[in-house]
């Protein structure tokens, strides 16, 4: 009976009283199986001799273990020989039974595995041999290991039985699932424990079928899948469906179609409508027809357009198609644009002509031609198109034009019609206006917008064509537009601005976005280099367009200086290449110390390169970030008093003189003397009206003089609706952390805006690289910041430095410092460095006033706090430590929360950040008493 009364059924022995015991007893036979090694697992207990008294020269407390091979099972009359079985293992057992433990009822029972192999027949006996042991078998337990069958990567793995070397592994292909197929051979590997490991390979679900817990299931209805991989699958594009399951493609609907080129993924489209508001001018020589598109396109971008010519009699009637003497330029079918010009046509003839529109699917469908017709008299001409427009001035909500009289007017000009329009918004709407001189100036526009101007002239024959499109910007609202108006005429007015440049030695930023050729912006500003003179030593990086290269730039007269090349990869668009040149357009306009400068440019030869200065210590970021590997800054500190505002500790800051290549962190006028500079190359840019949207740490390259100079001007940077996107840019993502809320809002740039993002700058510099907000998602950042917040102080940091950062995150903007007030204020900190010995206590996270202060509720728990942040998993840690209420935490410094165990600086930083909160809110009760 156990310790419960349970009976328990043993095979037992206890002849310990006479001397030169044998008994043996044997299992029936056990087949083998598959099994390779087996495993014996007794249950046992056994009598302590000590406890038996007068059998200490015959007493024995161990038993043998052994086992025979055989092929097949031994008759029941075979003779019994010990000597064929082989000895497995002595067992001993870790705990015996004495006499008191059966008075007690106590039951000490031993467990003890033992392992053999390799068995090769197809069983065994196993045997147990008592030498004199008082021992009671309990149980015993034969088994082998397998790696069992299993699912993996959608592939079956059968049982498999691990190899009798441990330290080897059974390699087993899987079969893939029913309706799944190979992308790479399936493989598990059968550990000894049984264990599958080291998974290779995988089955991917076939086209019409997407995983669903390790099978593959047919697309629903409605529903397709049209590639084998692991994707889901995917809802019908608009007009088309699928009825069946496990469709490959949805099939269009009625009217709709799609071509053999279009992909499955596309969207079924249509037949276009008819072109619209035909017109045409015709003069002595040529004849212009132009037309909109179609009001509907059928859902495709590749709408082509031919032109069908018939003469007609006098009545209109009679026509018939025009003579191959008539040419069309460019021609006459598959025209892309919307106009084609007709020469060698006779004078003093009626025409018609009919334009057709067509797209992708055109061919597929039956319905009738979309056709739109004009008829046209050739008796009298009319203008030619006007001259080059040009912009003569612009302020925020105007901009002035003139552009040259037409060189055939055929007729006097009764006036000239303006139409213009939003870049990009043609479609929606446009504005238009008339003048009698050619000249106009153009009203209530916006600030900082591009606009698109056409101009066509109009005599008794009727309009010329509209020129081609001239694109120019209103003037930002941070931009002063001073206009004179003097009756001396322009000689007056060019002297005025002549002193006013002369004045001010500055000239204004020009975007070359206002050009009609932007590759005339490219050689305005840009030198052109023979590429003879570069020399490409090695590649250091790449970027959007392609790779970036450091070299040696030779310059006649002069020894040859590092440089960086950017190259622009080949198979480029025209698209491309004036957005990489682009950069060089506008870099080409700075003359400034603290901005990175532009060499020139090679644009006649391939590849097409940008060269500029080369800077030793690359992006600031990544420059600091291998600066925090070893400290150079060193702090003494003595507990200081809070204040109501902020808490500062009095610390004596030891300036240490070790060198900065590359083996520890700089002095704090080292960093303000970084700052300074990207200061000063803002306060540039600032001045001559550019404004620069994304400036931060990784845009700021260092030379080997820790000489910090701006840089990335070539993106153009559209804010997405999504709060929680980034600006979408033709050079990657610019994440929002680094943005001014109102920009993010409503998409005011402007040198305010910059300056925000300076103070961004300032906390990456200080903190040597962190990321601003940490692990914060982009939308916590943005809510954060509406609340009041702004980033904590970096360890070390002084407190002037992080006062001038929170200035910068001024919610008004019109509140945030101007470059040229951080400039002179970073100058007095260098010239008197005792201002930078304060330092804010560890970190801080101060609201912009009292009153945003977070609110939390003195009677709340731990838990409840912990909870508020977020960071619920250290409740055991505060509570084994023994902080038990947010009194007792408000006092925990940042070696505190380390010291209860809290490793992750991100979390370090939001817990100490809450706790300064809290430490306020305290301060501001003690002070002020409690508002209920």
């Amino acid at each position: 009976m156990d310790e419960h009364n349970r009976p328990i059924h043993t095979f037992q022995v206890c002849h310990v009283m006479e001397p030169n015991q044998n008994n043996w007893l044997r299992t029936n036979w056990i087949p083998r199986q598959a099994a390779q090694k087996i495993y014996v697992e007794l249950r046992f207990t056994l009598r302590d001799c000590n406890s038996i008294p007068w059998v200490s020269g015959t007493c024995k407390e161990t038993f043998n273990l052994l086992y025979f091979e055989t092929d097949e099972p031994q008759g029941a009359n075979a003779h019994f020989h010990p000597n064929d079985y082989a000895k497995i293992d002595t067992i001993a057992a870790d705990e015996s039974f004495t006499q008191t433990d059966l008075g007690d009822r106590v039951l000490r029972l031993n467990t003890e595995v033992r392992e053999v192999g390799p068995i090769a027949r197809k069983g065994f006996y196993l045997a147990f041999q008592d030498v004199g042991a008082c021992i009671a078998l309990v149980s015993v337990r034969v088994y082998y290991k397998k790696c069992p069958s299993t699912l993996r990567n959608l592939a079956a793995f059968p049982d498999t039985v691990p190899r009798v070397d441990s330290s080897s592994l059974v390699e087993v292909r899987g079969a893939c699932v029913e309706n799944a197929e190979e992308r790479d051979t399936p493989r598990l590997y059968c550990g000894a424990d049984g264990d599958w490991l080291v998974p290779l390979g995988r089955c991917v679900c076939s086209i019409g079928y997407e995983e669903n817990d390790n099978l593959c299931i047919a697309c629903r209805p409605g529903f397709y899948k049209a590639f084998a991989g692991n994707i889901k699958c995917s809802k019908c594009p608009p007009h088309s469906s699928s009825h069946t399951e496990g469709s490959a493609q949805c099939h269009c609907e009625k009217s709709y179609y799609r071509t053999s080129k279009d992909p499955p993924t596309m969207s079924c489209t249509r037949l276009p409508s008819s072109p619209r508001n035909l017109v045409f001018n015709i003069n002595e020589t040529a004849l212009f027809l132009e037309w909109t598109p179609p009001s509907d396109t059928g859902g495709r971008k590749d709408v082509t357009y031919n032109v069908f010519c018939f003469r007609c009699g006098a009545d209109g009637q009679a026509c018939e198609p025009c003579n191959s003497n008539v040419r069309f330029i460019p021609r006459s079918t598959g025209l892309t644009s919307t106009s084609v010009v007709v020469q060698d046509f006779v004078v003093h003839a009626n025409y018609t002509f009919q334009i057709e529109a067509l797209n992708g699917v055109s061919g597929l469908g039956r319905s009738e031609r979309q056709l739109a017709n004009i008829t046209v008299s050739t008796e009298q001409a009319g203008p030619s198109l006007v001259g080059v427009v040009r912009k003569d001035w612009a302020s925020q909500t105007s901009i002035a034009l003139s552009w040259q009289e037409t060189e055939q007017p055929h007729a006097a000009i009764l006036d000239y019609e303006i139409k213009y329009y939003e870049k990009e918004q043609e479609q929606l709407s446009y504005s238009s206006t008339r003048t009698k001189s050619p000249s106009v100036i153009v009203t209530g526009l916006n600030p900082s917008t591009v606009y698109v101007f056409h101009v066509r002239a109009r005599t008794i024959a009727g309009y010329s064509s509209y020129s081609p499109k001239f694109e120019f910007e209103a003037a930002d609202q941070g931009q002063v537009l001073v206009i004179v108006t003097a009756t001396v005429g322009g000689f007056s007015l060019l002297i005025i601005l002549t002193l006013f440049l002369l004045i001010t030695g500055l000239k204004t930023y020009i975007d070359p976005d206002t050009y009609e050729d932007p590759s005339q912006a490219v050689h305005e500003f840009a030198k052109e280099i023979d590429p003879s003179r570069i020399r490409i030593e090695r590649v250091i990086g790449a970027g959007e367009f392609g790779e970036v290269c450091s070299g040696w730039l030779r310059i006649p007269g002069k020894k040859e200086i590092p440089v960086a090349i950017k190259t622009l990869k080949g198979g480029y668009t025209e698209r491309q290449r004036r957005d990489f040149l682009r950069e060089s357009s506008i870099m080409g306009q700075f003359d400034n110390p603290n901005i990175i400068r532009l060499e020139g440019v090679v644009t006649k030869s391939r590849p097409v390169m940008i060269v500029v200065e080369y800077m030793e210590n690359g992006s600031l970021d990544s420059f600091l970030r291998v600066q925090e590997l070893n400290s150079s800054l060193i702090w003494h500190s003595t507990p200081g008093i809070p204040h109501k505002q902020h808490l500062s500790r009095k610390s004596t800051l030891l300036f240490a003189n070790r060198s900065i290549k590359h083996d520890g962190q700089f002095t704090v006028i080292q960093l303000v003397g970084m700052l300074r500079g990207i200061a000063s190359g803002m306060m540039y840019l600032s001045d001559i009206g550019y404004v620069h949207r994304d400036l931060a740490a990784r845009n700021i390259l260092v030379d080997d003089n820790l000489v910090c100079k701006v840089s990335d001007f070539g993106l153009s940077r559209v804010l997405e609706d999504d709060p929680e996107a980034a600006y979408t840019t033709t050079g990657g993502k610019i994440p929002i952390r680094w943005t001014a809320p109102e920009a993010i809002a409503y998409r005011k740039f402007s040198s305010a805006s910059d300056a925000w993002s300076y103070g961004i700058v300032m906390w990456e510099v200080m903190s040597y690289g962190e990321r601003p907000y940490w692990e914060m998602s982009n939308q916590d950042v943005i809510l954060s910041i509406e609340e009041g917040y702004r980033l904590p102080a970096p360890m070390g940091c002084p407190v002037a430095l992080h006062q001038l950062m929170l200035l910068c995150w001024q919610k008004e903007r019109s509140r945030r410092p101007q470059f040229n007030d951080v400039v002179s204020f970073l100058d007095k900190l260098i010239c008197n460095p005792s201002s930078l010995l304060t330092l804010v206590e560890d970190v801080n996270s101060f609201p912009e006033s009292p009153e945003d202060m977070p609110d939390y509720p003195l009677f709340i728990s731990i838990g409840d706090w912990l909870d508020s942040i977020k960071m619920s998993q250290y409740k055991n840690n505060f509570i084994a430590a023994g902080y038990t209420t947010l009194d007792s935490i408000s006092t925990m410094s940042i070696d505190d929360v380390r010291r209860i165990g809290v490793s992750l600086i991100g979390h370090q930083r939001r817990i100490v950040s809450s706790i300064q909160a809290l430490r306020l809110q305290f301060l501001h009760v003690q002070q002020n008493g409690f508002h209920v």
